[in-house]
This record gives C-alpha cells, structure tokens and sequence, in this order.
C-alpha cells in the first residue's frame, strides 16, 4: 500500500505552510504532496496573515522566528479575526516560554526542527481529525439550535394549544394559545392538574381517555396519574373558559414521552410504565378549538331532520318516531293516533300578502299548534301547509278528539301579520292504531284521507278514518289529472332569476324555475305541485320539458351577444337516477344547440348521499363534456363534507334559510361563514340564495360571496322580461 492511498482520507485537506526560509518550505511541500495533501505557501508572517484573510485553510504549519511578524503575532492575528484553523508549530526555537506561549495563543501541537516527516505526517493527521471532529459538533450544535428555534416558533405560533404533563398529569408546558383561548395564564396552569381545566360533564371521559395508571408496588396510590399510552390517541372534549365563563370543545391529541434507556426490558406486571424504548416520563399534546365545527355539524344534522321554516320535524323524523311509537304500541298492546293537519285559506293569505307573510303565518301557526301538545307528542310540517301530529298513546278516540277541539279552537283566533289581521282554519284527520292503520304509510294516507273529507264538508273540523274512505281523497287525484293535462296543454313556462356578481353587478347568470299557468288557480308554484309531481313520476317529464325550453330560449340569448351568460337548471333525484340519463342529456343539448360550457346542472345533497360511486362517474362524464355542476341548497340535506372533495363541483348555493335575517339569527352567521370558508378553500364558486335586503348583501359581500340571487335584485320573470334586464346592462343593479 503507498503512502498516498494510505492517507487517501485527507486528499481534500488544505494545509497553509508559513516559514521565511524557501528550502524549508519546499522541503515539506515536497513531504506534504506526497500524502495528496493541498498546500499553499506564505514566505514570512505578513504574507501569511493575508492568504489566512482570503482563504479558508484546515490546518497551518507555523514557524516562530520570522522576521517581518513572528509566530505569535500570527496567531494573535488569527484570533482577533476568528479565524478557526488548527495550527502547528515547526520550529526550531525550544525554549519554555515560547513554546507555552504558543500554546496559550491555540497551538495544537509543536515540533522542533528538524522534524522527523513521519512524526509530521502523525501530528497533521491528528490535528486535522480533531479538527473536523471540532467542526462536525459544532454544525450539529447549529443545527439544533435552527431546530430549537424552529420548534419553539411553530408551539408559539400555532393555531392550537400545545402542552406538555408529567407522569402525574400536571403541565409542565403550555403555549400562549391558553391565555388568548381559554383566558389562563401560562402561570395559573404549570403544576395543575390537567382536570382542572376539564369541564365538570367530561371529567369522566377524560380520565377514560388518559387514562389512570396503577402504580408500581412499593410507591404511594396517586388516582390521578396518567397512563403511559402505546400509541397516539385523539378524542374530543369541552375544556372551561378561566373564570366559569362557559365551555369549549376541544380535539385533544396526545403523544406518549418517552426516555430512552439501553437494554431496559418491559415490566410485565406494570407495563404502562416501562417499554422496551424507554421509560415514561409523560404526554405532549395539542388542543384544537372545534366548537364552530361541532356547531356546524350539529346545525347541519338539525336540518336534515327538521323544517328550515318552523323548525319542527320534518317528514323523515316524523315517520322515524311514528314507525318507533308503532313498535312500542304493540309490544305494550296500546293505541296510539295519527292526525293530518291542513290549514284552510292558507293560500289565499298567501297569494294576497305575499310569501313573506305565508312563512310568518306558517311560524305563528306552527307556535300554537306547539301549545296543544302533551308530552310526548310530536308535531311536524309534512309540506307546504300540511302538518302531521303523533299521539304516541291514547286510552280512547276520545283523547284524540279533545286534541283536535283544541287546536281547532287555538287556531280559530286570528293572526296578527304587519299591520294585517288574518283567519284561518284547519281541517283534522285522523287515524288510529291498530283500528284504521297497521303500518306508517297505512296510518298517515288514511289520516290524509279523513282530512280530506272534512275539507269537502266545509272544513275546519275533523274527521276519524273509516274503511269506506278512499285511499286517496279526490283532490289529490284531481290534482294529478290537472298535472299530466298541464304538460299536454302547455301550461308550464319557464322563469328566470338572474344571478349577479357582487363586484361588478353584472348578470352572469340565471336558473330556470318552472311556473303551472292553472286555467283555475292561476299561477301555482312548484312548492305545491313538485312533491306530487315526484310521487308520480311526472317529473321527469316536467324537468326534461324545463331544460329543453330553457336551453332553447337562452341559446338564442347566447346567440345574439350574450355568449358568456350561464344557465342554471335544476334536476329531480328520478331523473338524475335514470340509468341513461347523462346520455340523454348530451342529446339534447345536441338537439338544442346549446354550449355545455354555457349549462349548469343543480343537484341536491340527497341525491348525491344515495349513491356516490355511482354520482361520481355521471358527474364527471358530464364534467368531462364541459357541463357546470353546482350543489344546490347547500347544508340542508344530509350533508357530508367529507363528499365535496371527491366530486368535480363548480358551484355551492347557500341556502335562502341561511340567507334569510343573516344580522339579526344567532349561529346563522357562523353557518354562511363555515360554507363560504370551505368553498373558498376548495376554491369553488359560491352563490348565495334568497338575498333579500341590503345588509344581507353587505354582510354577504364582507365575507367573499361571489355571485347573489334573489329579491333584492329581481324575481323570476318570464324569458322577455329577463332578457330586457340583461339588455340593460352593465350595472343593470347598484351592488
């Protein structure tokens, strides 16, 4: 093996020789060169001072004796200037005082001339390891400083609570995050025991969730020690504000801490205290406030089984009690009744006042009808002005009647509307388990029924179902006689709401809503026709005849100038389930002529929550074809947000129910907030329904809604009239 490839680790190191004699310069470049070492020279002490200023070198071989600045002086050099260099000295002074001086100066080592070249060669290579073993530790100590630094940056900035507790469960560590959110001080909490922040209901969860740890044989029972956890866990629970100012919800997520020791073996008998890696000292955590989100998702549960308007059950939580009442009435061999609620002149009020006046009759209505309740029962809007009522036990027919001589009486006095005085009535019918009904759909179409008799014998009444009453009362019947005769004789036509953007107040857009010219009733609204609609499967029918109009009618728009606006249709969940139906689509709007870029399609939560694999495939099929699609009503059906993510969406509509009082509705505002947030992080266009008042629009506007639709701007009007509007633009609208 030669000398060069036994050095072969130091090939890289630079070495700066500094003598004023050339022959002993060249002498140990000669020797260094051979070991692959990098040299450069300095003839006397003032030429050195300038390379070690310019140049980084590894080690210095320095003489003592030169003329123009002796070895001292160097070294002194290279300490006021920091320079960081192991040094050598080779020289052939040997007197005590100089040679401890240049120790006391940072000399790594001296040798005398003249040298033996493999002592050199020894003490170089020596020097040089210490050297980058000096360095390696110090760019690792700078490293965990960065990390450090780093580390505490994130904890103090962090959005969430960070702590740290010792095996008995009390803070040794927390954030600021504490003070701002909970109203501690950092002082208050160090050395308390984590459930002392715990809110009184979830003492007991915490502790199941820490955990208490039995301790080892020997040491005093402490029932608050905490449990040394084999792996992270995450749960949620409400933590007090300082001072009994309320409670928040909080997910906690903790880490186990462990301190390693070599060799240390688990303690079968305690082996939460003693692993394999090491010995538990504690937990790290982190607290995250999610009451908005806890808010929200209760909010959004809310609606899935309650009316937006009166805020009693809906149909579904309806049936969901009535089938449960049913299941409990025959196991304890109880009657128990169903009564169908129908308000009479309902729509007269309605058509006369205005719909804002129908929702607040509908509200008031919906409060006295609450009054006559027993406990127990449960009242629900089943649509429109129909209410259903759950008697889950009764002795007799009788306790059914006195119910409804109540409510018959509650509502026979008059409303106070404004500055209007309106009465109503209402018709009662009424069926009973197990005499006129078995089932759920048995029990509420016979009360149907019976209530529409009583509005045939002059209303406000009621009526017990008996078996010589048809299923189905005439009117219905007539009702969708009327419907099917409406798409023969062409007594639909399509409306036109625009959409505007709140920037500019331009129209960028309008959805086609559908309006039955009745040659009787006059115009009816689809809240009156569409459930009968989907109940016969008439609306697939009505929904294709919609879009075929709409997109003829606005191709023309796009035709003559208007290229950009857009056409928002909305789908029945019969028609988007047909097995052709995105087939069918592309068709006609083949036939029609008309942009996909130009076409949005509206589908509810509930059809997507039907069956979302299958969703997805049509919604992309349409995506990929160039068509919009946007979620309609968005948070009042059965909302996962866990869905949007995986659909190729454009658009979410905020409710109208959202919409609707937005300044005045406590936890309203935090819901429109939480949609708009979500859909500016998933960056979809948003468009806020219902928009009815100027500080609506303001408040909307504040928090980054893009486009609005509604009254405030403009009802929905026939295609010539909606057309003028567009016409009129830019600025048709004053945002």
């Amino acid at each position: 093996m030669t000398k060069q490839a036994s050095h072969s680790g130091s090939i890289k190191a630079k070495i700066l020789i500094v003598d004023d004699e050339p022959r002993s310069i060249q002498s140990l470049e000669t020797l260094l060169a051979a070991y692959n070492y990098t040299v450069v020279s300095a003839l006397g002490g003032v030429s050195a001072c300038k390379k070690l200023q310019n140049q980084n070198f590894d080690l210095v071989l320095l003489d003592l004796n030169m003329p123009d600045k002796n070895g001292h002086e160097v070294m002194e050099f290279m300490a006021r200037n920091n320079i960081d260099t192991a040094t050598i000295v080779v020289s052939g002074e040997s007197a005590f005082s100089t040679v401890s001086r240049a120790l006391r100066l940072g000399a790594w080592d001296y040798l005398k001339k003249p040298y033996d070249p493999e002592e050199l060669i020894a003490t170089a290579e020596n020097a040089l390891r210490q050297k980058r073993l000096k360095d390696a530790h110090r760019l690792m100590q700078q490293r965990l400083k960065r990390s450090e630094e780093l580390h505490r940056y994130l904890v103090n900035h962090s959005p969430d609570i960070v702590f740290m507790l010792d095996q008995d469960g009390r803070f040794t560590f927390l954030n600021s995050k504490v003070e701002s959110q909970l109203g501690y001080t950092k002082a208050d909490l160090i050395g308390q025991h984590y459930l002392a922040i715990v809110d009184g209901k979830d003492k007991d969860k915490a502790d199941y969730y820490f955990h208490v740890d039995p301790p080892p044989p020997g040491t005093k029972d402490n029932n608050n020690a905490i449990f040394n956890h084999d792996a992270i866990r995450n749960f949620e629970i409400y933590l007090s504000l300082a001072g009994g100012n309320g409670s928040r919800c909080y997910e906690i997520t903790i880490f186990p801490i462990q301190r390693k020791v070599n060799g240390l073996k688990r303690d079968e008998q305690h082996p939460g205290r003693h692993h394999k890696s090491g010995i538990f000292i504690g937990l790290y955590g982190t607290a995250r406030d999610v009451t908005e989100k806890k808010e929200a998702e209760r909010y959004i549960t809310y609606q899935a089984y309650h009316d937006l308007l009166t805020r009693l059950p809906n149909r579904e939580l309806f049936k969901e009690r009535l089938k449960l009442s049913i299941a409990q009435a025959k196991r304890n061999k109880t009657r128990l009744a169903v009564m169908f609620l129908d308000l009479d002149r309902f729509k007269v009020v309605n058509d006369t006042l205005g719909h804002a006046m129908g929702d607040r009759l509908l509200q008031e209505v919906s409060d006295r009808l609450g009054h006559c309740l027993r406990d127990g029962d449960t009242l629900s809007r089943f649509g429109g002005d129909e209410f259903t009522l759950l008697l889950p036990s009764i002795s007799t027919r009788e306790d059914a009647r006195q119910v409804s001589r109540k409510i018959i009486q509650t509502i026979k006095e008059p409303f106070t509307l404004g500055e209007h005085e309106v009465f109503v009535g209402i018709s009662i019918g009424i069926s009973i388990f197990p005499e006129t009904g078995l089932t759920v759909e048995e029990l509420i179409q016979n009360s149907d029924a019976a209530m529409y008799h009583v509005k045939t014998g002059g209303k406000n009444g009621y009526q017990f179902f008996v078996n010589s009453m048809k299923n189905r009362s005439s009117n219905r019947l007539k009702k969708e006689r009327d419907l099917r005769s409406a798409l023969e004789n062409n007594e639909f036509n399509v409306y036109y709401q625009p959409q505007v953007n709140t920037k500019t107040g331009d129209i960028i857009g309008v959805e086609a809503l559908v309006r039955w010219h009745h040659p009787e009733r006059g115009i009816i609204y689809p809240a009156e026709f569409l459930s009968l609609a989907e109940e016969t499967g008439l609306i697939i029918d009505i929904s294709e005849w919609v879009l075929v109009t709409a997109c003829r009618e606005v191709r023309e728009w796009i035709k003559n100038g208007h290229e950009y606006i857009r056409l928002a249709v909305n789908l029945s969940p019969k028609q988007f389930e047909h097995p052709r139906f995105v087939r069918q689509l592309i068709r006609q709007l083949k036939l029609t002529d008309f942009p996909a870029r130009n076409l949005e399609i509206e589908i509810s939560e509930n059809i997507i929550m039907n069956d979302l694999e299958h969703i997805i495939r049509k919604l992309n099929a349409l995506n990929e074809y160039g068509i919009s699609i946007a979620i309609d009503d968005f948070g009042t059906g059965y909302s996962s947000l866990s869905y949007i993510h995986k659909l190729p969406l454009h658009t979410l509509k905020v409710d109208q129910s959202f919409v609707k009082d937005l300044q005045n509705q406590v936890g309203k505002p935090c819901i429109v907030n939480a949609i708009i947030a979500m859909a500016q992080g998933l960056r979809l266009n948003i468009i806020a329904e219902g928009v009815e008042t100027a500080e609506q629009l303001d408040y909307l506007k504040k928090i980054g809604c893009h486009e609005i639709q509604g009254f405030y701007f403009a009802k929905a009007e026939p295609a010539s009239k909606t057309l003028t509007m567009i016409n009129r633009q830019p600025r048709v609208f004053a945002i």
